[in-house]
């Protein structure tokens, strides 16, 4: 079993390694929260989370774009546990039935919501990677950081509390990327030592 387990955990960090951790999706993330943080200064409430319900379908779009752009074609990558991402997603979508419902009753919520619930596939993602701390460390700082501009800021929700969320990416964006040059390097003496 710890065989398997430790073969498993390398296809995990080989896959981490070859796409830099995926990087082009966060970053298609950061732009469309800066995107919302401009909104916020003109829209009201009702309005930006329209724009926010129908701009979130550009995320993917925009990853894939971004990944053909810089090489990282994720769509293309195949590890054995590369199926796990599919439950990932369909958990983090389940947030929008209450997104949706809060639109109606208590619209002022939904900035909280979306700001929560489009990040709650990240530890998965992050399994899935071989690198569930750094990735779960993006969900955790987002969480608690968008409660508590959304607590503690009610004039800023629609500017603030995205701007926060592109800025966790930004954050994350960097770090995935010298993890990932960390890993390869690490991997690239494990090689030399072997030959």
């Amino acid at each position: 079993m710890d065989e398997l387990k430790a073969q498993v955990l390398a296809d995990r960090l080989a896959s981490f390694v070859r796409l830099k951790g995926g990087y082009s999706v966060p970053l298609a993330g950061a732009i469309y929260w800066v995107a919302l943080g401009m909104a916020g200064l003109t829209l009201p409430l009702g309005q930006w989370i329209m724009v926010a319900f129908i701009g979130s379908g550009a995320i993917f779009p925009l990853a894939l774009l971004l990944s053909k752009i810089l090489g990282n074609d994720f769509m293309k990558d195949k590890t054995a546990t590369g199926d796990v991402a599919l439950p990932a997603f369909i958990s983090m979508l389940m947030f929008w039935p209450i997104a949706f419902a809060a639109y109606g009753m208590a619209p002022e919520l939904v900035p909280l919501i979306l700001a929560i619930g489009m990040a709650q596939h990240w530890p998965v993602i992050g399994w899935a990677y071989g690198k569930t701390a750094l990735y779960s460390a993006h969900a955790i700082v987002r969480a608690v950081g968008s409660l508590l501009i959304w607590a503690w800021l009610p004039d800023d929700r629609l500017t603030m509390l995205p701007w926060f969320v592109a800025a966790v990416y930004g954050a994350t964006v960097f770090a995935i990327l010298v993890e990932a040059k960390r890993e390869a390097a690490k991997a690239s003496a494990a090689a030399l030592h072997k030959a």
